[in-house]
């Protein structure tokens, strides 16, 4: 197998050594492609030694071969170890100012990323926003780790170890990465919930369920039996839910849905309350319409709050189940997204909450989110910003750490 690998400029870079190692004693043919930032931190020699193939970072080399495409062509792998901030950056907006920009540019081989960077880059908005950009081109991201960082830090941006990363750049090549959701069942809820008034009139809310959908569909992607519950969702939304690897379950008012999700999570790994569930419902839903003719000038409605779904599915969980929600919140004066999100963990009890801003131009009926994600013991394990599906796979990445330190 012909197999490129890239190397960024980060300390990362001397795990690359012995990921190149790992590919050639293993009888693939490997090409490295440095940027001049990584040859500060391993050289030239050491490169070609382990590769055993000449090294160069110009597109000016070897011009009579069109060098700066035909590593691209020729690739059946590529692998970009370590990946900074800066490199997923210029891969999601198609930059090709160096021999290892073009070559990823001109390849149709699978593309494996490993990222390396310290833990407020990896958890910068502009960083994940590029991870979902690159997700979406199908590019499979292992990694990073927690543990020990450069300058005495320790957290999430640790690169993968060369043994893990060798063997998940093996099953990309062999079209079986990126399922690290394989042999998990889950259950989603997405859409607003409708709380009748009378026949014809309801008690609703703004959400599309195109949230709740996006997860639903990354989990299916990354190999997941899931079970989708749906209250009132955009078809929009609904259609793109239509794949295999998604069964769809039908509700309408939050007990409807309650019902339904107490009925799927016995069963499952994992449960997603993406829905946005109505806290209040009718306290005596009339028979017939309400006219004004019988009614009147006013109406007076008496509401009844509804049961927590959420927290009681986690309050029953059974033991290795993963409980996740959603929380919509609109933060006062003094306030912030982090600390709502801390609060409502705690008292709903999740293993993560995954909280975003709402108010008349944000959040709802928009096809990006930004969101914080927060574990329960109020530690904030990631952000992301950027489309629904970006959101989407930033989840299922936390979810995947939480359930590998279990």
């Amino acid at each position: 197998m012909f197999v490129v690998v890239g190397v960024s400029g980060g300390i990362a870079a001397y795990k690359t050594v012995q990921l190149v190692r790992l590919f050639v004693l293993a009888g693939h043919d490997v090409h490295v492609v440095p940027t001049a930032d990584a040859l500060r931190f391993v050289g030239t020699p050491t490169w070609e030694s382990i590769s055993r193939n000449p090294v160069t970072t110009s597109v000016h080399d070897d011009v009579a071969r069109v060098r700066h495409v035909a590593l691209g062509q020729a690739a059946d792998l590529v692998v970009v170890a370590p990946a900074t901030a800066n490199t997923l950056a210029k891969m999601a907006a198609g930059l090709a100012d160096d021999l290892l920009g073009t070559t990823l540019l001109a390849t149709t081989a699978p593309v494996v990323v490993a990222p390396a960077m310290h833990t407020e880059m990896w958890r910068h908005p502009a960083t994940q926003h590029n991870l979902g950009v690159l997700r979406g081109r199908g590019v499979v991201v292992v990694g990073p780790e927690d543990g020990p960082l450069t300058g005495g830090d320790s957290g999430t941006g640790r690169m993968t170890e060369p043994e893990a990363l060798f063997a998940a750049a093996l099953a990309a090549a062999s079209g079986a990465a990126g399922r690290d959701l394989a042999g998990l069942r889950v259950v989603v809820s997405a859409g607003g919930t409708r709380e009748p008034i009378d026949p014809v009139r309801f008690i609703g809310n703004r959400s599309s369920g195109a949230q709740g959908v996006a997860v639903a569909v990354a989990a299916a992607a990354r190999g997941a039996q899931v079970a989708l519950v749906v209250a009132h969702v955009e078809q929009r939304a609904l259609d793109d839910a239509q794949r295999a690897g998604i069964r769809i379950v039908r509700a309408g008012t939050a007990a409807e849905l309650g019902a339904a999700m107490d009925a799927e999570a016995e069963g499952a790994d994992v449960v997603v309350m993406a829905a946005a569930v109505a806290d209040y419902r009718v306290a005596a839903v009339a028979e017939r319409k309400l006219t004004k003719d019988a009614v009147g000038e006013r109406l007076t409605l008496e509401l009844v709050e509804t049961a927590d779904i959420l927290a009681g599915l986690a309050r029953r969980r059974r033991a290795g189940q993963t409980i996740v929600g959603f929380a919509a919140e609109t933060p006062g004066a003094g306030e912030t997204l982090e600390a709502r999100a801390r609060r409502k963990a705690q008292r709903k009890g999740t293993d993560l909450l995954v909280a975003n801003e709402v108010g008349w131009a944000r959040g709802f009926e928009r096809p990006d989110n930004a969101v914080v994600l927060v574990d329960a013991g109020g530690e904030v394990v990631g952000a992301a910003q950027g489309t629904k599906r970006a959101v989407a796979e930033a989840l299922w990445d936390a979810v995947v750490a939480l359930r590998g330190r279990r």
